[in-house]
């Protein structure tokens, strides 16, 4: 079995990162097996080094090694790449075709982004890993193929799961054994050590002097997140060798190359739901009904005011303030056309309380006698819930509150003191 050093050099791999080499030896001791790995890690960080590693230290070596990007191949043809298809199996079909699963027969299929397969194909591909069989699109016959899958992912795959984006069953099956590479930003140690390999490369390969970095462009560098990780760095790398003229490279040189992506301090994010918030949509249904039985309970207010003194100009400015919360700003001209046709009923000053309600049904004003509207429980509950919440979202300033449930301090005070809070 060969050294993890002497893989790293077989395969280009730069670092000695301890959770880089610990995939490394995972990778070697898993080779001389057919279990299938999956690979792990952010998108940049150089997955496509494990299968290759695997494959070449297998006893399938001498077979065929290929890598096929998952995302990159439209849903309505994968099946037919990774399976092949039948002459005539759908427009365009001119001819029989061999997939990927045939033609690597004896050999090893790397899939990487395995996470971007459409379910239909997520099905196909677990039977390939449960039996070894599979069907050509557009016929009827069980083929069977003996390759070594090695897949790759850079997405939450129990995030996809959760979501039904992807087969809880299909990873299990792929994860046998699991391989994580680390991000670069976690290899502190490794990415001055990478830029360096990459500027000798760029300067071989252009045919120009080697850039170095100052001390303060290498702790820019080590302190930069890297969200891009190995493959950010060397497009980073690539740039300054061909751009720059000077040779030594400040941290302001550098800091023109590095995109800004936002403080890197840590954001702390509270997932829990406060009590206080209108973020269900039940709690947004149950205020506006709140909202609409406060501006019923203003007109009817208004109404009664209209009926009792008959003045609509002393009305209006003794409720000005309510009638600019029904109306808006331009209430005045809104205001009179509403009211000028408006027959005020006169009201007795006393009347029984025993008194038989008139059976007159030319009367149009018989609803006015029942003013007050009986509620159902549950919408009181709600109201007092909803005015429990506003207070306490302001700390007990009743100003604030009343203003966002949309009723006046008077109103919120007189509340307050019929639930007793």
């Amino acid at each position: 079995m060969e050294s993890i050093q002497a893989i790293k050099q077989r395969f280009g791999i730069i670092g000695n990162d301890p959770k880089l080499n610990r995939a490394i030896e995972k990778a070697i001791q898993v080779a001389a097996t057919d279990i299938s790995v999956l690979v792990t890690g952010e998108s940049g960080v150089g997955k496509e080094s494990i299968p290759k590693i695997i494959h070449q230290l297998s006893h399938r070596k001498h077979g065929k090694y290929i890598a096929v990007n998952c995302g990159a191949i439209p849903e309505g043809t994968i099946d037919s790449e990774l399976f092949g298809h039948e002459k005539g199996a759908f427009t365009g079909a001119t001819q029989t075709r061999s997939g990927y699963f045939e033609v690597a027969d004896g050999g090893t299929i790397f899939l990487d982004e395995v996470g971007e397969l459409p379910l239909t194909t997520q099905v196909r591909l677990l039977r390939v890993l449960e039996n070894g069989e599979f069907i050509k699109v557009g016929s009827s016959k069980v083929q069977k193929t003996n390759v070594r899958i090695v897949a790759a992912t850079n997405v939450n795959m129990f995030e996809a799961i959760k979501k039904e984006k992807f087969r809880e069953d299909l990873y299990y099956r792929l994860s046998t054994i699991e391989i994580n590479l680390p991000a670069l930003r976690e290899r502190k140690e490794d990415i001055h050590l990478l830029f360096r390999k990459f500027a000798s490369d760029f300067a071989l390969k252009y045919k120009m002097p080697t850039v170095k970095l100052t001390d303060d462009a290498v702790a820019l560098l080590l302190k930069y997140r890297w969200n891009g990780n190995i493959r950010q760095l060397r497009n980073v790398a690539e740039q300054v060798s061909v751009l720059e003229h000077n040779r030594t490279i400040n941290a302001v040189t550098l800091q023109n190359y590095l995109p800004n992506t936002g403080s890197n301090l840590p954001a702390v994010i509270n997932n829990s739901k406060s009590e206080s918030d209108f973020s269900s949509e039940r709690e947004i249904l149950y205020k506006v009904l709140f909202d609409m039985k406060s501006d019923l309970n203003d007109l009817k207010k208004l109404t009664m005011e209209l009926m009792k003194s008959g003045d609509v100009s002393d009305v209006q400015k003794d409720n000005e303030h309510l009638i600019q919360k029904i109306y808006g700003n331009d209430n005045d001209e809104d205001f009179e056309n509403t009211v000028e046709d408006l027959e005020v009923l006169s009201i007795p000053e006393h009347s029984e309380v025993n008194e038989p309600l008139s059976t007159d049904i030319d009367d149009k004003y018989h609803f006015a006698e029942e003013i007050e509207e009986e509620e159902t429980l549950s919408l009181q509950d709600k109201e007092l819930e909803l005015i429990k919440k506003s207070l306490e979202r302001h700390n007990g300033k009743r100003k604030l509150a009343a203003s966002e449930l949309g009723i006046s301090e008077r109103t919120l005070y007189r509340k307050i003191k019929q639930y007793d809070l």
